[in-house]
């Protein structure tokens, strides 16, 4: 039998810059009959490529959930590669929390949450990747401009941009304690990276990611084209923001700690294959390549 050629809608890591790809995908799959979303907030997420709502943690949620944070960062042994540090040895990211806590795992399928991600990619999902992210206060450093579906299509083989994240702030989010940006609209525009991928590039990007980023000057017109905007609000707010937005936040130089919950919805229409841009895949904590659809089946 011959094997069919792999088509790659979004080349990256190349040799040589190119210009910018139009998306293909649709951002919104769904339509109001498909879940709690109103046209009104499915418009705004189609054309911004992100949408804000507040309590999708109620009050009640957060105690507890701040507690368990601090439980995975102590308990977890210092080896397990799931803990990100900053250089300093500071607990910068914890992965698969979902797996590792009871309580982060009834986030995910609350109904604030799950049926969200359901309604935008109008399909069954899966978690690709979970985490949380903690951005102490005075060392917290934060995170370069980049689109995500770049890194997932480049090194775990994603391919179709049907993929969603909602980060779930856990601590008030203000204009100057390193909060989410992101470049309303650059969700429509694939930017293609220069650089190959280094193997087990995942051991630095994830502290520092310099694989896999626009340049300077790309990313200097896209601003000037889209504007910034900043996720802030109080803890609970949910933000939804499409897996190929372009976003960074900056460095937390105040008294004020930032964590969040970090959620992945990933299509089960669209199941990893081999990376587009890379040798190998990986790690599961990082891609999960078991498409499992979570609750209940979604109905057509």
């Amino acid at each position: 039998m011959i094997a069919m050629e792999r088509i790659d809608n979004y080349p990256t890591r190349l040799d040589h810059a190119t210009p910018p790809i139009p998306r293909i995908e649709p951002t919104v799959w769904g339509t109001e009959a498909h879940g709690p979303l109103a046209a009104a907030e499915l418009n705004s997420f189609a054309e911004q490529g992100y949408l804000m709502r507040s309590e999708a943690l109620g009050d009640d949620w957060l105690p507890p959930l701040r507690q368990e944070l601090d439980r995975l960062a102590v308990d977890l042994d210092v080896a397990d590669p799931r803990i990100i540090r900053e250089p300093d040895g500071s607990v910068r990211s914890v992965f698969e929390p979902h797996l590792l806590s009871d309580l982060v795992a009834q986030v995910v399928e609350l109904d604030t949450v799950l049926p969200v991600a359901r309604q935008l990619l109008c399909s069954d999902v899966y978690i690709h990747q979970a985490r949380i992210n903690f951005m102490p206060g005075f060392t917290g450093t934060g995170f370069y401009w980049h689109s995500d579906f770049e890194t997932w299509h480049a090194e775990d083989g994603m391919p179709a941009i049907r993929a969603v994240s909602c980060s779930i702030a856990l601590t008030d989010n203000f204009s100057y304690n390193g909060s989410l940006m992101v470049m309303p609209g650059s969700h429509q525009t694939f930017y293609p990276c220069v650089g190959a991928t280094p193997d087990n590039n995942y051991g630095t990007s994830l502290v520092r990611q310099e694989v896999g980023v626009p340049d300077q000057t790309v990313l200097t017109k896209a601003a000037d084209r889209y504007g910034i905007s900043q996720f802030t609000g109080p803890a609970g707010t949910a933000l939804w923001f499409d897996a190929n937005l372009l976003h960074g936040s900056g460095s937390n130089i105040t008294p004020f700690p930032r964590a969040n919950v970090f959620l992945v919805f990933n299509s089960v229409q669209n199941p990893l294959s081999e990376p587009f841009a890379a040798t190998t895949p990986r790690p599961e904590f990082l891609a999960c390549r078991q498409v499992r659809a979570l609750g209940r089946v979604a109905s057509s």
